[in-house]
């Protein structure tokens, strides 16, 4: 309830700021026509409405049940060693520097790295407005094509990452798991270096039997807050997973279309022989790759969400050389 209203509060805020911003306009139009010089405050007042319907327009895309809430973001590499688990690496640096951009607060809560470079395994959370509902666009699997660092005769080679995305579970839902459904290890941290890696076995690595969900937690010193959080992000993945079940169940009654499956590949990354990352969906490029893995990903996430809202998104089409 408390969410609605913030919601609804949020909704005429923004009717509230369009309507003064339009207002402005047309008295600067007004004193341009009488002759005065309004240039510099009309391209501002342009900019910021600009700015505002764009924010409108996110906004009524993400219209989702849980997209408004926090996300859950895991990434694991794919066959190839440390050139896919450098390719992981890349990846987690690109989404926590989105993040930095958005000013979302974000918390790495699992860490495995490679034995050579890279991860073999990072999970994160992220808390800010429509988290979950922006980085569900990027669910799936990303491809880099590049000359290997690690590759002395300096060959091209093709590395895959998968990123899975959930929502925070709801407050208002009470999923219960039975204990004899857990298997419960703990081990020593295996972080890169920094101030949280623990000097006990306070890790905690939870497997749901039934379903044989993993999930790892070692951010914490305290063993106790590290099972807390990794109980939080199994239960979200046990709703998440209840809750496509369901829509997989109505799609077959209705005889909907699927969407796009979990793991298909959903962008490339080029780096040689020439610079372009591509969206296999929404068939969106950007010529600076640089500045895309440096977390600029806004575009890519608003065509996803554009084409999905009006049921133009079409199936993930690798081109062959892309």
């Amino acid at each position: 309830m408390l969410q609605r209203r913030k919601g609804l509060e949020q909704d005429r805020d923004l009717i509230e700021s369009l309507r003064k911003t339009s207002e402005d306009l047309a008295v600067l139009i007004e004193w341009s026509e009488a002759g005065e010089t309004v240039d510099a405050e009309f391209s501002q007042a342009l900019e910021s409405l600009e700015q505002e319907v764009q924010a409108a327009e996110i906004k009524k895309m993400l219209g989702g049940p849980h997209d408004s809430k926090p996300a859950i973001v895991t990434i694991h590499p794919g066959a190839g060693g440390t050139e896919s688990q450098d390719w992981a690496e890349m990846l987690l640096r690109m989404y926590l520097r989105w993040t930095e951009r958005r000013g979302f607060k974000r918390e790495l809560i699992d860490y495995q790295p490679g034995e050579e470079a890279g991860l073999k395994s990072a999970t994160f959370t992220v808390n800010g407005e429509y988290a979950y509902g922006l980085l569900s666009a990027e669910a799936g699997v990303h491809r880099l094509v590049r000359i290997s660092p690690f590759d002395q005769a300096a060959r091209r080679h093709t590395s895959f990452a998968s990123v899975y995305v959930w929502p925070e579970l709801p407050e208002d839902v009470d999923l219960q798991v039975e204990e004899k459904d857990l298997r419960i290890d703990t081990y020593r941290s295996s972080g890169a270096g920094g101030q949280h890696v623990n000097v006990t076995d306070s890790a905690v690595r939870i497997t749901h039997l039934p379903t044989g969900i993993v999930v790892s937690c070692q951010n914490e010193r305290s063993q106790h807050r590290n099972r807390d959080s990794a109980m939080k992000v199994l239960k979200s993945r046990l709703y998440d997973m209840k809750m496509k079940e369901n829509q997989a169940k109505l799609d077959q009654i209705s005889g909907a279309k699927k969407g796009i499956a979990f793991g298909s590949q959903i962008r490339s990354y080029v780096l040689h022989p020439y610079q372009m990352v591509k969206d296999h969906r929404t068939k969106e490029q950007v010529g600076d790759i640089n500045r895309v893995l440096d977390g600029d990903i806004d575009a890519f996430i608003k065509t996803y969400l554009m084409k999905k809202s009006s049921g133009t998104l079409g199936e993930a089409t690798p081109d062959d050389d892309v």
